[in-house]
């Protein structure tokens, strides 16, 4: 059963973040054709974040109770309707309803804390790995989905793409639902029946150091990889003259990249110094952005920062995973977890409000990659503070 949850996390996890990442292709096409600015557009793509991030905390506590089977089944669903809405929206409030709402309630809960969770109680070895190959479905899905989203995009418009992808994420909920029969309440119930109440486990995770470190650190990736390029990195490429096909291939190699990046950083997390891998992870993502500072004029060089980003970009899940079990607990790690990624997306938020707000001021994205250089080096050195310490590892695997 662990390597079908796996399996399983690793292609809903494909479908919903191509989902997530069919803004920033249909940004501009919507924005001409409904008259919007980039702020316009942007700040619902923010508004959802904020939503994930009211979502997160939620699910993670209920996948420690019930498992994963109605969060991602449930997830599909409204991700599905969400995208479905999108493409038959006239205008703001419609938009703002069917992305920012629905389509966040599923982000919210198609994601690598719901993912990564219910792994990490089926393992009790190889666990960074098993996470990393779960988890790295959300980098899976954009490099194999996003171009031939981009290719629909181009042949029948921005709104054919949010149908086919509605119609992918409703088709997957029933397979998904029913191959996690067995993951059902009886088994959450034996985990209920252990768990402290919701206000003793918060209170908990407030007054640990490590959590407020990976917090922050979390937060500060949510706006250097969801708030910036997620969503700015093909609006930038286009604003450069690049075109749009060029620049979803330089995106989907940052996805492919990205896979084996997590993958990597998965099994080393296994061998190596935990807190020593994720701050090394954050530095060199900072220095990543020096490169896209010089790309505005040079393809190849937009390709060398999808190669170096890629390799750091949701590589920070494992160890960030990993460190959660041994130094928090499992009983708390799901809620541990959907706080973490609440405070990824409100930081993705910030850089998702931010970057636009920037552009439409400036035309450009100089500052907005700066500021990302300069929070990455600062969400390297919380990691490093981490002290190293695997004799707490509470990992039971959930027969």
């Amino acid at each position: 059963m662990g390597w079908l949850v796996v399996g399983l996390g690793f292609i809903a996890l494909s479908v919903g973040f191509s989902a997530r990442a069919n803004i920033g292709l249909a940004m501009a096409p919507m924005e001409l054709e409904l008259g919007w600015n980039r702020t316009g557009v942007s700040d619902a793509a923010g508004w959802a974040l904020v939503i994930m991030a009211m979502v997160a905390p939620f699910a993670g506590n209920l996948v420690d109770r019930f498992g994963p089977r109605l969060l991602l089944g449930g997830g599909l669903v409204a991700l599905g309707v969400g995208m479905l809405g999108t493409s038959i929206v006239q205008n703001a409030w419609q938009f703002y309803l069917a992305y920012s709402l629905l389509a966040a309630i599923g982000f919210g809960t198609v994601a690598t804390h719901v993912v990564s969770t219910a792994v990490s109680y089926r393992f009790s070895e190889r666990q960074g790995l098993a996470v990393g190959i779960a988890t790295s479905g959300s980098s899976a899905g954009q490099f194999l989905f996003v171009p031939i989203v981009a290719l629909i995009l181009a042949a029948f418009g921005w709104r054919a793409s949010y149908v086919v992808l509605g119609l992918g994420c409703l088709a997957l909920a029933p397979i998904v639902f029913f191959l996690l029969r067995h993951e059902g309440t009886s088994r959450g119930s034996r985990k209920t029946a252990q768990l402290d109440s919701l206000p003793v486990r918060l209170s908990r995770l407030a007054k640990s150091g490590t959590f407020q470190s990976l917090f922050w650190s979390f937060f500060i990736c949510g706006f250097t990889t969801t708030g910036v390029i997620e969503t700015h990195f093909l609006p930038f490429a286009a604003t450069c003259g690049f075109p749009p096909q060029e620049s979803a291939v330089a995106y989907g190699l940052l996805s492919a990249i990205n896979l084996a990046g997590m993958v990597f950083a998965g099994w080393l997390t296994d061998r190596m110094n935990r807190p020593l891998l994720l701050g090394a992870i954050y530095i060199a993502r900072a220095f990543s952005f020096l490169i896209l500072l010089m790309a505005a004029d040079d393809i190849n060089l937009l390709f060398g920062f999808a190669v170096v980003f890629g390799v750091f970009d949701y590589s920070t899940v494992p160890p960030t995973a990993s460190l959660v079990a041994s130094h928090l607990g499992m009983k708390v790690m799901g809620l541990a977890m959907g706080l973490l990624s609440a405070g990824h997306a409100l930081g993705g938020a910030v850089g998702v409000f931010l970057a636009a707000r920037i552009f439409d001021w400036s035309a450009r994205y100089d500052w907005v990659w700066l500021a990302a250089f300069g929070l990455a080096i600062l969400a390297g050195l919380m990691a490093f503070a981490i002290r190293e310490n695997r004799d707490r590892d509470l990992v039971p695997a959930i027969a």
